[in-house]
């Protein structure tokens, strides 16, 4: 969504790029190589520390603002956010497209650019269709917040204060800054090939990729905060939901994750420093505007209206986590991991990690050769094979092969299984002397099928619904009406920023997560 409108051309490009996406979800055009050193370290998962010491910076308004619709030419820092917008918005699943939450986005947006360091500053928000909580700016004004992040937010002020943050990286040109240190066409050039690599390793590459576009110096990380901080006091939004929303998120960066002390499942915290001395720098700056719970607004009654109906989790064309299980509609298909396991489902593959360092792997590739699996198996994409261990095998009724493989310090099981004119690829990964290797595959192999045509017409995508409490309701039973978690309590809680003693009171409004 865009407070100013895209060009025929860039949109065309990016629908190009996401349908293009899309398409080669579970089958890339080349096989992936699984097996290498650095693969295992993605399967299984930047930020530069901030000053201790208090700092007060001194900011002006940006004496060069990036105006979006006037991009030159000749100005490499504006021309490399027009360049690299299709492609990011492609990477992130499209954008997201309802009128009545692009209307509060463009509200809350509208209302920090009147008070911008830079009133001749302009912005173009996109809201990308991507369940990943995260929020970041490219030069030249263009602003993007993921729909998982506004599934997050439980009021207007929060989602200000990341927009307010991005804003003012742009406000005082860090972008500039930064391209001081780096070469800006080195910088979008590795980009380009990222975004456009369809193999395993460039979609890690990618993954660094976006956190060198969203990765500023701690100095202006903290200047951000500053400028963010004092654009929510002036538009009249509640100045400490910045570091009220940093908590909420690393709650669910910790609700995600399945050992409590990785952050990696949140982006937005892989991309932005999250110490405790930046959520005490801006409770400093908002003290200026008053006590905290007594100033400014929050705008929390008309953003829940905004986003009542957001799609929640994975869209449609990606496949449904569904708890352990994922069911994908459109190729007709649906497996369970183990207990204990999260599913991570990304563009180029579903991942799933679980305790003990275990990892799976599972994707699809179009199968135009015919050939046996066996003789797929050992073609040459899986280093480390272990021919001997190549075994034809039927998987509910369909055509299977497994096999073994080793490298390094990791064990693999690799399951191949066809499906009319495709190859589904099951690679699970523990450490070597793991004795749980046959047991996490065989889990996946032994829950693999087709869907029936009532299960496929009955799978719904989930949303954000907001509901008012009604006399005699309790946490305990609104919480039982959540959807697409075992965990439907703590979901419950962290979604409405609930603290372990809550309760709730009638007419209060509260979101679940439903079809």
């Amino acid at each position: 969504m865009c407070l100013r409108s895209i060009s025929a051309v860039t949109s065309a490009v990016r629908h190009d790029r996401a349908d293009a996406r899309k398409a080669n979800r579970l089958f890339p055009k080349a096989p992936l190589r699984l097996f290498s050193a650095g693969v295992l370290s993605l399967m299984l998962g930047g930020c530069q520390s901030l000053m201790e010491q208090a700092y007060e910076p001194s900011v002006r308004p940006s004496s060069n603002p990036q105006i979006v619709d006037e991009v030159q030419k000749n100005d490499p820092r504006a021309a490399m956010g027009a360049r690299e917008h299709p492609r990011i918005v492609a990477s992130y699943g499209g954008e997201y497209h309802d009128r009545k939450t692009e209307r509060l986005v463009a509200r809350i947006a509208g209302a920090l650019t009147a008070v911008s360091e830079n009133p001749n500053q302009s912005y173009r928000i996109t809201i990308l269709n991507s369940p990943a909580i995260n929020a970041f700016a490219l030069p030249g004004g263009y602003l993007y917040v993921t729909r998982g992040l506004l599934a997050l937010a439980n009021d207007a002020s929060e989602v200000a204060a990341v927009l307010s943050h991005e804003m003012a990286h742009v406000t005082a040109n860090h972008g500039i800054e930064r391209q001081k240190r780096e070469e800006a066409e080195v910088i979008a050039s590795r980009v380009v090939a990222e975004v456009l690599s369809s193999d395993l390793a460039g979609k890690q590459a990618l993954a660094r990729g976006k956190l060198r576009l969203a990765a500023f110096s701690r100095q202006q990380e903290l200047q951000a905060d500053v400028i963010g901080v004092r654009m929510l006091g002036e538009a009249g939004y509640d100045p400490y939901a910045s570091p009220r929303f940093l908590e909420s998120m690393a709650a669910y960066s910790r609700f995600m994750s399945v050992e409590p002390d990785n952050d990696q499942s949140l982006d937005f915290l892989s991309s932005h420093p999250n110490a405790p001395q930046r959520v005490e720098l801006a409770r400093l700056q908002a003290a200026r505007f008053g006590p905290e719970g007594a100033t400014g607004d929050r705008g929390r009654d008309y953003y829940l209206a905004g986003i009542d109906g957001l799609l929640y989790g994975d869209s449609p064309e990606e496949g449904y986590v569904r708890g352990e299980t994922f069911l994908h509609a459109s190729l007709g298909i649906r497996f369970e991991v183990p207990d204990g396991f999260v599913i991570d489902n990304k563009a180029e593959a579903v991942l799933a990690t679980g305790p003990g360092d275990i990892a799976i792997r599972f994707d699809g590739v179009t199968d135009s050769s015919k050939n046996s699996l066996e003789t797929y198996l050992t073609s040459g994409w899986v280093a480390g094979l272990l021919p001997d261990t190549v075994r034809s095998v039927r998987i509910n009724g369909l055509e299977a092969a497994t096999a073994k493989a080793s490298a390094e310090r990791w064990e693999f099981d690799v399951t191949v299984i066809r499906l009319e004119n495709r190859i589904f690829r099951f690679l699970t990964a523990v450490p070597k002397g793991n004795p749980n290797l046959e047991s996490t595959a065989n889990v996946m192999k032994t829950s693999f099928r087709t869907m029936t045509a009532a299960e496929t017409a009955s799978l719904k995508p989930l949303r954000i619904r907001v509901v008012t409490v009604q006399p005699g309701e309790t946490i305990s039973t609104i919480s039982a009406r959540m959807m697409g978690t075992d965990r439907k309590l703590d979901l419950f809680k962290l979604i409405n920023a609930m603290p372990v003693a809550a309760s709730l009171s009638p007419g209060q409004k509260v979101k679940i997560i439903s079809e």
